[in-house]
C-alpha cells in the first residue's frame, strides 16, 4: 500500500502514525521515497513506545533528514493508533484511502502476532481520519467523528452507550449479545457496564489474552458471561468488538484494549467494519476461537483458568491452525482464479491475432 502510494504520480500526500516499526519492513524506505517523489509526507512518531524508544528516535531523525514532516503527538497523550491515510487525485476530485489496523507496522511482530487491518476509501471514515491527523499535528481542536470511535474523547463514552443499548434491546425473544476480543480488560467502568449487562441476561463472550477484571459464572452477577484465552503458536493481538444491536449488528476493529490508560490517556481508533464479506471474516474468527477445544483456556469464577480438552476421539484443530487452513485455501483459490484469468487473456490475445493476421 505504501510502496504503491510512494510511486503513484496521482498521490499528493501520505500521513501515518508510527508506534513501533523496524528497519527491515520497508515502511521507512517507502515514506522516504514518497518524499523524494515530491509528495507531502507527515509522520507522527510515538517516542515513548514501550521497548522501542531509542529505535523510534533514530527513525524520526532519518525521516526528518529526508524532508518528512515529523511530529510527536499531543502533549500528555501517547499515540497508540495504527493509521495510514493517502490522499490521491482520482480523475477530477480528491479521494482518501486508508489503512486502520490492530497491529504495529513492525516486520518482526508481524511474523509473531495475529492482527487485523482494514483498507478502504469510505468518505466519512476518510474525513474522520483527516480531522484526526489535523488534531494530532496541532492544527485543530479535538473533533467529533462521523464513523470512527477515538480515544480519549469519544471511544469510552460510545462503548458504554452501546453496552447500555444492548441491555435495553435485550428480550427473551431476542437475547442480547456482546462479544469482545482484546489483549486486556481492565477499565473499571467498562467492567461495571458488562456486569450490568450480564445481570440483565445479556450474553457476554470475551476473548482476552492477558489481564481480565471480569469474572464469569458468578451466580446472580455474571452467569451469562464467558471468558477465554487463546494460547497458541502466535501471540493473539487483534481487537474485535461486536454488538448484536437488536439484529442491526455492529463490528469494530482497532488499536485499543479496554484498559484505563488506553481509553483515557492514549490516542486510539476503532473503525466500524460494514462490508458484509469482511464481517463474515470477523464472525468466522470469533466463532472459531470461542469454540476452540484445544488451545482455549476458560476462566472460572475464582479467576483461575482451566484448559479445554477435546471430547474422546474428537480430532479437532486448534483455532489458529483452523484459520491458517482457511487462509491457505483462500490463497489457493485466488491463485487458481488468477491463472484462469491469465489463460483467458492469452486465448483472447491469440484469437485477436489470428482474426487480424
Amino acid at each position: 500500500f505504501l510502496r504503491n502510494a510512494a510511486e503513484d504520480p496521482k498521490v499528493l500526500a501520505i500521513k501515518m502514525t508510527l508506534y513501533r516499526t523496524s528497519g527491515e519492513g520497508n515502511i521507512l524506505n517507502s515514506l522516504i521515497q514518497a518524499a523524494r517523489n515530491g509528495k507531502q509526507v507527515a509522520v507522527l512518531v510515538e517516542l515513548m513506545a514501550r521497548f522501542d524508544e531509542a529505535a523510534n528516535i533514530r527513525w524520526a531523525r532519518r525521516l526528518e533528514q529526508a524532508g518528512i514532516h515529523v511530529t510527536y503527538g499531543v502533549i500528555g497523550l501517547k499515540t497508540h493508533s495504527k493509521l495510514i491515510l493517502v490522499v490521491r487525485r482520482d480523475y477530477a476530485k480528491l479521494r482518501r484511502y486508508y489503512h486502520v489496523g490492530t497491529g504495529n507496522y513492525h516486520a518482526g511482530t508481524a511474523r509473531l502476532y495475529t492482527d487485523l487491518g482494514v483498507l478502504g476509501c469510505g468518505k466519512d471514515v476518510g474525513q474522520d481520519l483527516t480531522e484526526l491527523f489535523n488534531y494530532l499535528t496541532g492544527y485543530s481542536p479535538p473533533p467529533s467523528y462521523r464513523k470512527i470511535l477515538a480515544a480519549p474523547y469519544s471511544l469510552k463514552k460510545m462503548l458504554l452507550k452501546k453496552i447500555e443499548r444492548e441491555i435495553r434491546l435485550h428480550s427473551a425473544e431476542q437475547p442480547g449479545l456482546i462479544q469482545m476480543k482484546m489483549n486486556a480488560l481492565e477499565d473499571a467502568d467498562i467492567v461495571k457496564a458488562l456486569y450490568k449487562a450480564t445481570t440483565a441476561g445479556v450474553r457476554v463472550d470475551l476473548i482476552v489474552r492477558d489481564t481480565c477484571r471480569l469474572r464469569p459464572g458468578i451466580p446472580g452477577l455474571s452467569e451469562s458471561a464467558k471468558v477465554i484465552s487463546i494460547v497458541g503458536r502466535f501471540l493473539e493481538h487483534a481487537r474485535i468488538t461486536y454488538f448484536q444491536n437488536g439484529g442491526d449488528e455492529e463490528y469494530f476493529i482497532g488499536s485499543a484494549d479496554f484498559m484505563h490508560r488506553n481509553l483515557e490517556s492514549r490516542v486510539e481508533v476503532l473503525i466500524p467494519v460494514e462490508a458484509s464479506a469482511l464481517r463474515q471474516e470477523l464472525r468466522l474468527t470469533l466463532d472459531v476461537q470461542l469454540s476452540d477445544q484445544r488451545s482455549a483456556w476458560d476462566m472460572r469464577a475464582d479467576g483461575s483458568y482451566v484448559q479445554r480438552k477435546p471430547a474422546n476421539n474428537e480430532n479437532s484443530l486448534n483455532a489458529q491452525d483452523t484459520l491458517i487452513g482457511v487462509a491457505k485455501r483462500r490463497l489457493a483459490a485466488a491463485k487458481r482464479h488468477n491463472e484462469k484469468r491469465m489463460r483467458e487473456k492469452l486465448v483472447n490475445h491469440f484469437q485477436y491475432r489470428l482474426k487480424n493476421s
